[in-house]
């Protein structure tokens, strides 16, 4: 097993993965080939594939806006788990936004995602209390969810 940087070119496979992680979810928009582009260019060195042969097995995307880091759509084919490759992910990542100077990294997962909230506790990550989570839509998005 590898883990390398992402690359667009492995766009197919990994979507491919995220349709089928329960408790992922995408929008037709923001995680379209283009939406998923765009973030790569923006954070060339932040997000991370695990391969197995040929196979992509895990991802994590992560990025930052230059203050914080972000982590987005980690998986892990459900196959690979509880193997250590989650927690590789994630140490490359981080280790990556370390060195672009990101002190600390944030995220949302859903609060039924049981699986995934008990492995980011699991990694350090805490549950804030004290905010409040607020979006609103630019443009309309079709939501897809695993």
């Amino acid at each position: 097993m590898m883990i390398r940087v992402m690359s667009i070119d492995d766009y197919d496979a990994v979507y491919q993965l995220w349709m089928n992680t329960p408790g992922m979810g995408l929008n037709t928009s923001d995680d379209s080939r283009e939406g998923i582009a765009m973030y790569l260019q923006r954070n060339p060195t932040t997000s991370f594939v695990a391969v197995e042969g040929e196979e992509i097995i895990g991802v994590i995307m992560a990025g930052h806006d230059g203050r914080r880091g972000f982590i987005h759509h980690t998986a892990v084919k459900t196959s690979e788990r509880a193997k250590g490759l989650g927690s590789a992910l994630v140490d490359a990542a981080m280790g990556a936004l370390k060195e672009e100077g990101i002190n600390k990294v944030a995220m949302i997962v859903f609060s039924k995602n049981d699986l995934g909230n008990a492995f980011w506790e699991n990694r350090g990550f805490t549950t804030r209390e004290d905010l409040v989570y607020r979006n609103k839509n630019i443009n309309d998005l079709i939501q897809i969810n695993t």
